[in-house]
Parts: structure tokens; sequence; C-alpha cells
């Protein structure tokens, strides 16, 4: 059972992680409560980890998250695949009658979910609303779409390269932004994009 007090601050990550896509800083939990203290923060966190509620890792800026969902009787989230449909010539419709496990795709120990705010990654087909699956880590190849968090503040979503000279240069996948060049300092990947989910209704 939660206090008031923990409930309020669940409410709050779980509203500030679907608005912004990160989760809020110590300090902005304590603005909301009114209090001065961020160790009070910290506490009523790991007492909501404590319950399953939430994740967090240390060793990551803004390093809370909602844990992955589990599916039903333990067989995940399933649809039917019913065949193949089209996208260039047309081509016989054969029905199957197979299934497709979509945990098989999206889920994993070390993944997250986004909720994408923005138009900066329109021509890499990733839409404002979209939510796209994201796996932890430090490491990006060169063309991966990552989480980048810079200066420790500020998350982005775009492409990640990695420049002779050492620094990292953020490109967005809309050509009327201009890429974003930093020293590798500045920037630390928070995961790479794995998966993208739309609804549509």
């Amino acid at each position: 059972m939660l206090t008031d007090r923990e409930r309020e601050v669940y409410d709050y990550v779980r509203a500030y992680l679907r608005r912004h896509g990160v989760a809020p800083k110590l300090r902005e939990i304590a603005a909301h409560l009114g209090i001065a203290s961020r160790g009070v923060v910290h506490r009523y966190l790991r007492r909501l980890e404590a319950q399953g509620l939430i994740a967090i890792d240390p060793a990551r800026a803004r390093g809370v998250r909602l844990p992955a969902p589990t599916g039903r009787a333990g067989r995940g989230a399933v649809l039917p695949l019913l065949g193949r449909i089209a996208a260039g010539r047309p081509i016989e419709a054969i029905a199957d009658e197979s299934e497709i496990d979509l945990s098989q795709f999206f889920m994993g120990p070390n993944r997250f979910v986004l909720r994408v705010a923005g138009d900066s990654m329109i021509e890499a087909g990733i839409l404002h609303g979209d939510m796209v699956i994201v796996e932890s880590g430090a490491a990006a190849r060169n063309g991966d779409v990552v989480v980048a968090l810079i200066d420790r503040d500020e998350a982005t979503l775009k492409y990640f390269r990695r420049n002779a000279d050492g620094s990292v240069t953020l490109t967005p996948a809309n050509r009327e932004l201009a890429p974003m060049r930093f020293a590798a300092a500045r920037v630390a990947v928070q995961g790479v994009v794995v998966g993208q989910m739309r609804q549509y209704r």
C-alpha cells in the first residue's frame, strides 16, 4: 500500500515520463511536492522501487523508469500472423494460421519505451506521438538512432556519429534542422532505438 505522498510521487513520475519521455529530476519532484529536501524525494523513490512500481538506474541521469509489463499466463503479447501484404507489386494473399509473439521483438531486460515529442526524426519515419523501444546502454555505432543526454540535462533522439577528432555529431532526420556537434564529454548515450510502435486508432 502506498502512502498519500508516495502515490503523489508515483503519479507525477508516471505523468512526467509519458509527457516528456524522460524522468523528472529530484529537484523537479521536490518542487512538485513543495519541499526542499531531495533526500526525502530519494527515499520516496526507493520505497516505490521496493514495491516494484519503478526501476532506478543509479548510473544514469534521470535514471527512473517504469518496469516493462509482463504478458498474461507467461505468453507475452501475442497476435495472430495471418500472412503477407504487398507494399510494392501485388502478391497472392496466402492465409497463415501462426502467431507472432510481440515480446520477441520488443521485450528485454534492458529495454524501455519513450514517447516521441517533436518532428526532428520524421524523415526516418519516427513521428510525433510514436513510441520507440530503446535498448539501454552507453555504446552506439555510427548511424544508430540513439537517446542522447546532453550536458546531463536534456535528452534528445537523433542519429549518432563519432567524428575523427573524438567529438560527437547528433543529426536529425529533418532537412529543416541542422546537425549538432558536441565535445564527447557533453554527450552521454542512454540507449539505442531497436523498435517503434504507432497507433492509428
